[in-house]
């Protein structure tokens, strides 16, 4: 296996990609890194994406490694949600110049439902097998915000029914899905008839080289910088309903009266009009708590400066409502800083509490309050999170190493595919 075509077509996804745009983010990050060790390891890649506003064609990383973009849609962007709406288009346009280009793969590897769909119809044109990671499901998604959106709204927003009708083909026709986590294999078996065999789980990476911890006088330094302080707990992320941060503020109140001294600090959301409105309500939220004045907010972090921002909060948090895995938990715990993390996810069934991390239902705000006090009141307690986290996060989690377990079930899905096609040719 030589030759690998990588396709994630959602958000600015590029060399150096802008992290914090619109469906930028964890699985951009993902996506990157993964490329980037695959090449590292001998493999050739493209990795296709959309091209829109004014990006070039291509994006030449090194040697073996290109992104290539190929236009459809337009020139706007296009939310992932709508998506369907342009996919058939992208399967003319992308397999027309596989052709002109006279290119080969030997696997085509892809990321969330609308890759997925694209990216199987593209396999049994090639005739190549196809490896699938969902980073999230829609039947999981919708049944978890059903308590948080009217029904209708909701549909009309997100578009499940026609998503998890895509989602069900791809998981049934594609070679192999690579989950991220657990309760994802539990759920692609029991709501999507995937079969035992054809689905498997390998958890996201972290860049072993940008997350590790540094002495706290290095971090002394580093705080003042940022305008970070000890007793601060970091959220960050990308603005949006799922990531729970309301109802982190709702947990505020009880982190205060533990801890008179904490703050939040809020690095979220990027510059465009609907991240600004969602800051703006989280504000009003915060006003009428009674706790905008213990809040930092910062715009999103460059890519830069994230490990030492992660290094300079005492406590990292992660309220999210649902959380396919939670990349930024593990990147903080990586950097020494010890994690609070929600029980709707699948980092909560790998973590050891009390000794890897902390876990707290977020619906709940006077649990999840306490349990990111913790950490503030007990040194001893925050020391022994701070280095069994970054232990646990750089052992489970380098990129290196997801790589070659991932190219492993290639190998296995193209022996497959051709021992198939022998079966059928004979």
């Amino acid at each position: 296996m030589k030759s690998i075509l990588m396709i994630s077509l959602h958000g600015y996804v590029g060399a150096n990609a802008e992290l914090g745009k619109p469906d930028t983010g964890g699985q951009v990050v993902y996506v990157l890194e993964l490329a980037e060790r695959f090449s590292r390891l001998g493999k050739n890649v493209d990795l296709v994406t959309r091209q829109f506003e004014d990006q070039p064609e291509y994006d030449h990383v090194d040697e073996n490694y290109s992104v290539w973009r190929i236009p459809f849609g337009g020139k706007k962007f296009i939310r992932k949600e709508d998506m369907h709406d342009h996919l058939k288009k992208f399967v003319t346009n992308c397999l027309a110049a596989i052709k002109k280009e006279r290119k080969k793969y030997d696997v085509v590897y892809t990321h969330y439902w609308d890759a997925g769909w694209a990216g199987q119809k593209i396999a049994e044109e090639l005739g190549i097998s196809h490896v699938h990671t969902p980073h999230s499901l829609g039947w999981w998604k919708r049944h978890t915000m059903g308590s948080d959106m009217d029904e209708v709204e909701m549909e009309k927003t997100y578009r499940f029914k026609e998503r998890i009708r895509k989602e069900y083909f791809v998981y049934q026709m594609c070679n192999f899905v690579i989950a991220t986590t657990l309760p994802q294999v539990d759920l692609l078996t029991k709501q999507y008839d995937v079969l035992s065999r054809n689905c498997g789980m390998i958890p996201p990476g972290i860049d072993e080289n940008r997350f590790f911890p540094v002495p706290s006088k290095e971090n002394d330094k580093v705080r003042s910088k940022y305008d970070i302080h000890p007793n601060d707990i970091l959220a960050l992320g990308r603005m949006a309903h799922n990531k729970g941060y309301d109802l982190l503020l709702q947990s505020l109140p009880t982190v205060l009266e533990l801890c008179p001294e904490a703050r939040l600090v809020a690095a979220i959301g990027g510059d465009s009009d609907q991240d600004k409105q969602g800051i703006e309500k989280l504000k009003t939220l915060a006003g009428e708590l009674g706790v905008m004045d213990k809040i930092k907010w910062k715009n999103y972090i460059a890519d830069e400066d994230l490990a030492n921002v992660y290094r300079s909060a005492n406590i990292f948090a992660m309220p999210s409502r649902y959380e396919p895995f939670g990349m930024v938990a593990i990147e903080a715990m990586a950097c020494g800083t010890p994690s609070v993390v929600t029980v709707h996810g699948g980092l909560y069934d790998l973590i050891d509490f009390g000794n890897q991390a902390l876990f707290a239902d977020p619906h709940r705000p006077i649990e999840f309050g306490a349990m990111l006090s913790m950490p503030l009141l007990y040194p001893k307690l925050r020391n022994e999170l701070s280095v069994e986290g970054a232990r646990f996060a750089r052992r489970n989690f380098g990129w290196t190493g997801i790589a070659k377990r991932i190219l492993k079930i290639f190998d296995n899905s193209i022996n497959q595919q051709s021992m198939e096609s022998n079966i059928y040719t004979h």
